[in-house]
């Protein structure tokens, strides 16, 4: 299994704060909102991860992931994305990077507390996605399901939706999603949508929808990133990382420190001279 998260756009619901950096690097509670989905992925047992970028922010997430995972076992890969066509041309951009294994896609602003490690180590093929309930469906992909309970359709951003429960960021598939992208056509916002491909496995009776019950943050707007600062903190969700992320960030932390404390002495003797 290898991981994508998709860490591009320009976040201009979040200006000024991202007319400087990436939204996906901002801080939720105690450390960057990119952990959150690294931390989802990790815990799946997912240790090649492909992390897509806009240009602008490139050096910043290269200078905090370039090396940090180095001697913890974690591969971090980047791929600069120009122009966003929509969520499904990540598959097409990692194609050689997924060559012929299994991927999960995860969006760098979605942050969960159930953890989902099990049903993404225990995925074989087809698709796989996750709903949630939520108070405005209208603004995400939509799961209407029969009376039995069974997924037959997924529509992206209706006005009048069939159900409550929107499919979450974070989707796994086996590696025919590639082919499925690249044939995709632009929807009418011009983008290739990953509903599209959500559909196609539900057509051929391969896609799984499981229910997630824990909180599901989306920090996208002001009052959704100091939320979701404080549900993870409240919850704990930042303290139920793998110890790979933690001892990772620990010995960067101290990295940082060391020549912080290295640089300062080097100016103090140079002043004392």
């Amino acid at each position: 299994m290898k991981g994508i998260i998709l860490s591009g756009g320009t976040a201009t619901r979040l200006f000024p704060l991202t007319a400087t950096t990436s939204k996906q690097l901002l801080p939720v509670y105690d450390r960057q909102m990119i952990f959150y989905p690294l931390n989802t992925l990790i815990k799946a047992g997912i240790r090649e991860i492909l992390i897509i970028v806009a240009p602008e922010h490139s050096g910043q997430y290269l200078n905090l992931l370039g090396s940090i995972f180095k001697n913890h076992g974690i591969h971090i890969y980047f791929e600069v994305q120009k122009n966003p066509r929509g969520l499904a041309d990540a598959f097409i951009m990692g194609e050689s990077f997924i060559d012929h294994d299994n991927v999960t896609m995860i969006l760098g602003d979605n942050i969960f507390e159930d953890d989902m490690s099990d049903m993404i180590k225990n995925f074989s093929s087809g698709g796989m996605v996750f709903a949630k309930k939520v108070p405005d469906p209208e603004r995400f992909g939509v799961v209407e399901f029969d009376e039995s309970g069974k997924a037959v359709s997924i529509e992206e951003k209706p006005v009048k939706p069939k159900s409550s429960y929107a499919v979450t960021g974070l989707y796994t598939y086996d590696n025919r999603v590639v082919e499925m992208a690249k044939n995709l056509k632009p929807s009418k916002r011009g983008e290739i949508e990953i509903t599209d491909i959500n559909n196609k496995y539900l057509e051929m009776g391969e896609l799984t929808v499981n229910m997630i019950n824990g909180s599901w943050l989306d920090a996208g707007t002001f009052d959704a990133l100091l939320e979701a600062g404080n549900i993870v903190r409240e919850k704990g969700i930042s303290k139920n990382f793998h110890p790979l992320i933690n001892e990772a960030i620990d010995d960067f932390n101290l990295r940082l420190k060391n020549l912080a404390k290295a640089t300062l002495e080097a100016h103090n003797l140079i002043l004392r001279k």
